[in-house]
């Protein structure tokens, strides 16, 4: 039988949950402690105290604690509720569903218990369980619309977009009292609506739907736009047109009107002329508008481009605007475009020259700007010539040798040229001209990074962290996300043979995409009370495909190369330097890593003390935490002793290979590492996807090589049907 709680201790109780909630963990503690000393088998405050524990980071100890609650009291939804609310701080999700199942059936009514069981599912991405259960809360309460809300947005989920649509309009028919016109909640769920309809394919009437029901939301341009695309869709012309050009009259800088407000008209390519008319007739009436005058050199060809570029040019020139190159580089895959643009650079340039004009007091305008376009046009891959860029940016530098741009093309100059250190150091001395800006400050640590010179660049990005963060610079970047430096820095570490340091960079990175993958949680309820329904979709979408980002695939796939060399070569990457750990060379590595640790213990008592001087109040609370936040492998020094590296690649490859199909980099990867851990069929299904990439890929052409000389082998002492698989895939 559970114990049972005086008034007194029932309100001391509650006391606890409190203090859980608002993170008063030691005060929580304390009362849970003063409940336990009464009543030392009370299963409810035990399991509180096992929830404060574990946020402590006290794991082991909470589950201990939490499994003799329960024995303790069995049928206390509670225990259930907190042993499920562990399993899930600790990513067991499939543990935390049982346990809120279990809990469920004790206490069928709590709300809260559902709400989280809820949330995992949809975590989890299973749709079916978080359909049923978000019908369970629309039964308990049907008056809240964000549960009619929800429940329509898991059958959109599961795919069921009919049901979708049928929940949200049996919730319209139910309202007695129209929404207010503000009413920011009723605006995104009509608007939400109408998306479910135009997906399954019914433009007509999710155009009729939105022109009667959605013509009153708030988001005006959301419905300016979804009504022009359906008209478009519907093949509409004339309404189409005229809906673009409001959007363009709203937005005239906006390129993807203009495109559709084209493609409408029915113009082609060909039509250079009745296009060009369309542009002439923006750029009068937006003067100010850099849209209307830049498209028509994607279309016009011959001496009408070599016109409009001069125009355009000239006006860019003049009023000195940086962007100029980057703007129009896409036009280089047109060989003419890509000759004329620096020919009429350099006649404007001949022009001022011959004229008796002044110089301009800025020198980032006029002659200066032209200089600087022709040095990033010869700097670029598709038009490089070196040492005219380094002509023309030294001719700028004349100008104005204070200008931070000219000071970075130069400096790019020279890491194209190959050396890198010339590159890194004029990079700084841009830096050195503003070190307030936090861009070029950005950029001169990456150069340093590319120089192998690490701890300058922490020094360098250390001038705009935060100086009161535990840790120092690096602990900053890292809270920061900023998976840039963490990708460079593991880059360069590797370069220099610390594989502990490399590993622990590409870690990070892998991390910080797990947090991204569980910060869903805070939205899933968060959206439905705000009624941001729209995003949230977008958000879930999003996250599905959330390793596909580029961060990702180069970190991972530098993880997976790097673990691949620890397995080729054991030996020659043993330890967190690279050197064989023996003689001087394990006793300077020793001495090495012991300052090291000096220098981060220091570094990190430091920044506690500017915290604690910054905000007393605050260091006590942060004490509280600090178990939590500590890394037991700051160095990677575990993570470079691994006797698996092969199976540690595996966590970077699988998603990898799931969400970049398409990369031959990632399918190359992918075959180097299945082909040493013997799993053929997946090596060959790697193989196959490369060759249907790129077959005339040097690298590819190896694989083969490789693949025919292991099968050769091992082939005849495989099973019968890894051997019909084989032949299959390599067909």
């Amino acid at each position: 039988m559970p114990q049972i709680l005086s008034t007194k201790e029932a309100n001391l109780f509650r006391q606890v949950i409190r203090d859980y909630e608002e993170k008063r963990y030691r005060a929580g503690l304390k009362a849970a402690e003063q409940i336990l000393k009464r009543n030392p088998k009370h299963g409810d405050t035990m399991s509180m105290k096992a929830l404060i524990m574990n946020a402590q980071g006290k794991t082991e100890e909470a589950f201990n604690l939490a499994k003799e609650a329960l024995k303790v009291d069995f049928k206390s939804h509670i225990c259930w509720h907190v042993y499920g609310i562990l399993y899930r701080t600790n990513k067991n999700f499939e543990e935390a569903i049982k346990a809120y199942k279990f809990a469920l059936k004790l206490e069928p009514e709590s709300q809260q218990i559902q709400r989280d069981l809820a949330i995992l599912q949809v975590q989890t991405r299973d749709y079916e369980g978080y359909v049923q259960s978000r019908f369970a809360m629309l039964k308990a309460r049907p008056q809240l619309r964000q549960n009619w809300t929800a429940l329509a947005i898991a059958h959109h989920l599961e795919g069921n977009l009919q049901e979708a649509e049928r929940i949200l309009t049996t919730y319209e028919k139910s309202v007695s009292v129209a929404p207010s016109k503000t009413d920011f909640e009723n605006s995104e769920a009509l608007l939400y609506k109408n998306s479910i309809i135009a997906e399954q394919g019914e433009t007509e009437r999710a155009l009729e739907h939105l022109e009667q029901e959605c013509k009153k939301c708030l988001d005006r341009l959301a419905v300016m736009e979804l009504r022009a695309r359906y008209l478009a869709e519907l093949g509409r012309k004339e309404e189409a047109e005229t809906a673009y050009r409001a959007l363009i009259d709203r937005n005239p800088d906006h390129t993807d009107y203009y495109r559709r407000l084209v493609d409408v008209l029915g113009l082609t390519a060909e039509d250079e002329a009745a296009q060009k008319a369309i542009f002439d007739e923006y750029s009068a009436k937006y003067p100010r508008s850099d849209a209307a005058r830049r498209l028509p050199l994607d279309f016009l060809t011959g001496d009408e481009f070599r016109a409009a570029a001069k125009a355009y040019l000239s006006l860019m020139f003049n009023k000195g605007v940086p962007s100029t190159f980057a703007n129009l580089k896409h036009l280089y895959s047109d060989s003419f475009k890509k000759d004329t643009l620096p020919s009429l650079a350099e006649e404007y340039l001949q022009e001022a020259e011959g004229s008796n004009a002044e110089a301009s007091s800025d020198s980032s305008k006029g002659v200066g700007a032209a200089l600087f376009f022709l040095a990033q046009h010869y700097n670029y891959h598709m038009s490089r010539d070196l040492t005219k860029a380094l002509e023309y940016v030294e001719k700028a530098i004349q100008l104005d040798p204070k200008s931070v741009d000219f000071q970075m093309t130069k400096a790019r100059i020279f890491k194209h040229q190959g050396d890198i250190a010339k590159a890194a150091e004029a990079m700084d001395q841009a830096r050195l001209l503003d070190t307030k800006d936090r861009y070029i400050n950005t950029k001169a640590a990456k150069y340093q990074l590319r120089n192998n010179e690490n701890e300058k660049a922490l020094n360098t990005l250390g001038l705009f962290t935060r100086a009161e963060t535990v840790g120092g610079p690096l602990a900053d970047l890292i809270d920061m996300q900023a998976m840039w430096f963490l990708t460079e820095d593991g880059e360069a570490w590797q370069r220099r043979g610390n594989v502990a340091l490399a590993l622990k960079r590409y870690h990070t990175v892998l991390n910080i995409f797990d947090i991204w993958q569980e910060d869903q949680f805070d939205f899933h309820s968060f959206s439905l009370r705000k009624g941001q329904v729209r995003a949230y979709v977008d958000m879930i979408r999003w996250e599905d495909k959330l390793r596909e980002h580029p961060f990702y695939f180069r970190a991972a796939l530098d993880a997976v190369k790097l673990y691949l060399s620890m397995y080729d070569k054991p030996e020659g990457v043993n330890g967190a330097n690279g050197n064989n750990a023996n003689g001087e060379d394990a006793a300077e590595k020793k001495k090495a890593a012991k300052k090291a640790k000096k220098e981060a213990q220091k570094a990190e008592k430091e920044a506690a003390e500017r915290a604690a001087k910054q905000n007393p109040n605050k260091a006590q609370k942060d004490k509280e935490e600090e178990v939590k936040k500590k890394d037991d492998d700051p160095n990677g020094v575990k993570l470079a002793e691994t006797k698996d590296p092969l199976g540690d690649a595996m966590k970077f490859l699988e998603p990898l290979l799931q969400f970049s199909p398409k990369n031959i980099e990632g399918q190359i990867a992918g075959f180097e590492v299945y082909i040493r851990r013997k799993k053929y069929v997946l090596a060959a299904k790697c193989l196959k996807a490369a060759q249907a990439l790129d077959e005339n890929h040097v690298k590819v052409q190896e694989l083969v090589a490789t693949m025919q000389k292991t099968m050769d082998g091992v082939l005849e002492s495989l099973a019968p049907k890894i051997q019909e698989a084989l032949k299959t895939e390599l067909a």
